[in-house]
């Protein structure tokens, strides 16, 4: 396939609560033994894509050292590259942190690659996708800029905060905007780009002239009258992982196979690195039931509804309901815990009851003690 993949940074309208304090959204640990990133860039990796861009705005760490060299996404590195890709020069404050400063920044490696077009699409939007599809359809449309977009009836309580579009005839996008909450029905954006490689680099500088602050989204918002930008409609699932609800909810949803199913397709894999631990052991008197328990885990008490990652332990008598355990992290004997995000590495164990609800679940810190 002959597009540069860009794999963009979440804009500041896009946080997930405690957990964004240690690493990028897409270096999150998404059920049990994946990371955000990894949807995103198996797509691209699948879609024949070999020279891929990932640009990271900040606390690069942990998104390094789960990415490695790409080998494990199918990157063959003969023919193409992955790169991590960040803002080396210091910010004087976060809001000038934007795509558009650190697409600048790198500017020589963008121009560089050989490829004529660009993908640029964010990590915190899940979905399966063939991106030879539209890029098919952005060719034969003669568009200057093809949007990915999804349709959805739950626009009320999900998607807050993305963008959405309107369009006329032949699909062609007339104005962004940005979903309030105030309809159920939206076509949302999902900040998903194809043009070409010169364009690309033209409104980059065009937004850095036009102010310090522009995102790429802002540019193309200015450009709805000049440039033929269409939308392209992506069915199946699609999620939008821009805050901790929505995290939970999203997790807790893709306990349920039928949904998974529309995520998880045959002959389509999700690749991510791997962990070659021993298989979950569960004691006599433990129960588990609709949920997803990764490797590596000791399960001693009861586990409901939930999702757990790799090397969890949960000791005797301990309840986990409805909650996200993350990996490393112990609960300890007697600890009730209902619509919990644990964090990497916490221990639970001294206090007899931890709950939530759906639109706000408790939160324990990396490597808290409690």
């Amino acid at each position: 396939m002959n597009a540069l993949g860009i794999i963009n940074f979440e804009d500041n309208t896009a946080t997930i609560d405690g957990l964004g304090d240690y690493r990028p959204v897409a270096a999150m640990t998404f059920l049990g033994r994946y990371r955000v990133i990894d949807f995103i860039l198996s797509n691209m990796t699948n879609s024949g894509i070999n020279s891929v861009q990932v640009y990271c705005k900040e606390k690069p760490r942990n998104l390094i050292d789960h990415l490695g060299q790409g080998a494990r996404y199918n990157i063959n590195s003969k023919r193409g590259k992955l790169r991590i890709l960040y803002g080396e020069k210091p910010f004087s404050s976060p809001i000038y942190n934007t795509d558009i400063a650190n697409f600048a920044l790198n500017m020589q490696y963008i121009e560089a690659d050989p490829n004529p077009y660009v993908i640029v699409a964010p990590s915190y939007f899940i979905y399966q996708f063939d991106f030879n599809e539209v890029l098919k359809q952005h060719l034969d449309s003669k568009a200057d800029v093809t949007v990915l977009y999804t349709n959805t009836n739950k626009a009320k309580t999900e998607f807050l905060g993305c963008d959405v579009i309107t369009m006329g005839k032949n699909k062609r996008i007339q104005s962004f905007d940005k979903n309030r909450g105030n309809t159920k029905n939206k076509q949302i954006s999902m900040e998903a780009y194809v043009l070409s490689k010169a364009l690309f680099i033209e409104l980059i500088e065009k937004a850095s002239e036009a102010s310090s602050l522009y995102w790429f989204k802002d540019i193309l918002k200015d450009s709805v009258k000049d440039l033929k930008i269409r939308g392209y409609g992506v069915r199946g699932y699609v999620a939008c992982l821009n805050s901790l609800p929505e995290y939970f909810r999203i997790s807790m949803e893709l306990r349920d196979r039928e949904k998974a199913d529309q995520l998880f397709k045959a002959g389509w894999p999700v690749y991510t690195q791997t962990n070659d631990s021993c298989p979950t052991r569960f004691a006599l008197n433990s129960s588990a039931k609709e949920s997803v328990i990764a490797n590596g885990c000791v399960i001693e008490g009861k586990v409901e509804g939930s999702i757990i990652g790799r090397n969890v332990t949960i000791r005797e008598g301990a309840v986990v309901k409805n909650s996200i355990i993350m990996t490393d992290s112990y609960i300890g004997k007697g600890a009730k815990l209902d619509h919990v995000v644990v964090d990497k590495y916490a221990m639970v164990h001294h206090v007899n009851k931890l709950e939530g609800t759906d639109e706000a679940p408790v939160y324990v810190k990396r490597r808290d003690r409690i």
